[in-house]
């Protein structure tokens, strides 16, 4: 089959995890066989501050570091933007599109999918939008979609039951395998975090879980990769001895797992209070790195994890202990990574997200000709 996706962007991960995911399940598709390309406006914002912090240098480098898909951009201030991506999905047997588009090109391709009985067309939900800001997705002219793919049950029932999207399948993010793997390295850092500071979403919960364990925990090594962190937090960081090593290209986060002793997990706070269920890509490239991962508590009501993938901290007392505990006890933390690695290898890759993507256009028939309730994949 031929498979079309409408990115914000493929070609930039700054302050862009969706890529991580992204990526990862459009090689998978193509690994399995079929054709795959991605499109994104050539002016995306994620780029754009790449390009201007780092220079285009990583951006040709995600394009060789992805020989498996087609990346492309278009233009979308064309005045014919909209003739022309009937031009561009012409050969698509199933067209994609994530949330993080404009409603100009997301009813574009719903008015191509009401020209077109031989294309599937489905939405593609990884935020807590829908939840926070109900407008921002109510814009999108979501009724002539085949159906939604959502990264968590919560959010699904959002749009069956907000939405009325009856035909959505709960769709969580997973780890690109083929990048995010155990690496052989030196320690040189016993905790390192990798993440943005998060918009305020979650800025007490870092200073109590992440930045005071840093201060009562002053002869080890803490280390900090991401993007975003405003100047109040730079100084927040180095009053409490972590340093700060910007941001971190997706296919070089491995190597930094692989040199730190553990890592940590501090969700944002709607996904600790409002949509349980839901965890961070980092969630699973972390344990696919093999590194022991340390989070602060979010309800897994899903059942995606056993207990014991990853130690779980109440407490930010309980954070300094545990952080204490894997990175003097070597055996406890290879344990432990262990027991990560083998759940994420069982259930959580980008090749498992790929078959439950198949078994949905499967189960949807030629422009979901096939008539299917709303349930849960995956």
């Amino acid at each position: 089959m031929n498979f079309v996706f409408f990115v914000h962007s493929a070609a930039s991960d700054w302050n862009h995890g969706n890529a991580h995911f992204l990526r990862g399940l459009m090689r998978s598709l193509a690994a399995a066989g079929h054709r795959v390309r991605s499109y994104e406006p050539d002016d995306a914002w994620s780029v754009k501050n790449l390009v201007a912090q780092h220079g285009i240098g990583p951006v040709i480098d995600a394009a060789r570091e992805f020989p498996e898909f087609d990346m492309r951009v278009y233009n979308e201030g064309d005045p014919e933007i909209i003739d022309k991506l009937e031009v561009i999905t012409a050969d698509a047997d199933v067209v994609v599109v994530h949330e993080w588009n404009s409603a100009r090109i997301v009813g574009a391709l719903a008015d191509v999918r009401r020209r077109r009985s031989d294309l599937l067309l489905l939405f593609h939900d990884t935020h807590h939008r829908a939840w926070s800001d109900p407008a921002s997705i109510g814009r999108f002219n979501l009724a002539s979609f085949d159906g939604a793919l959502v990264f968590g049950e919560v959010l699904r029932k959002i749009y069956r039951d907000r939405f009325g999207v009856e035909r959505s399948w709960t769709f969580h993010e997973a780890a690109d395998t083929r990048l995010f793997r155990p690496l052989d390295r030196e320690k040189r850092d016993d905790v390192v975090w990798i993440g943005n500071w998060g918009d305020g979403e979650r800025t007490r919960e870092l200073e109590a879980f992440w930045l005071a364990s840093a201060r009562q925990l002053g002869h080890l090594d803490f280390a900090a990769y991401g993007t975003r962190y405003p100047r109040p937090a730079l100084q927040a960081l180095r009053r409490a001895g972590v340093e700060y090593r910007g941001w971190v290209a997706s296919r070089a986060v491995p190597e930094a797992y692989a040199s730190g002793r553990t890592t940590l997990h501090i969700p944002r706070r709607a996904y600790t209070e409002s949509l349980p269920g839901i965890p961070t890509i980092r969630v699973f490239e972390a344990l696919a790195c093999g590194i022991p991962l340390i989070s602060t508590p979010w309800q897994d009501v899903e059942g995606l994890f056993r207990p014991g993938d990853f130690a779980v901290a109440h407490t930010p007392d309980e954070m300094v202990e545990t952080i204490r505990r894997l990175t003097e006890d070597e055996e406890a933390a290879a344990a432990q990574a262990e027991r990560g690695l083998a759940t994420l290898h069982d259930r959580h890759t980008c090749d498992h997200r790929a078959e439950e993507l198949l078994e949905i256009v499967a189960g949807l028939g030629r422009a979901g000709s096939a008539s299917q309730p709303a349930r849960s994949a995956g």
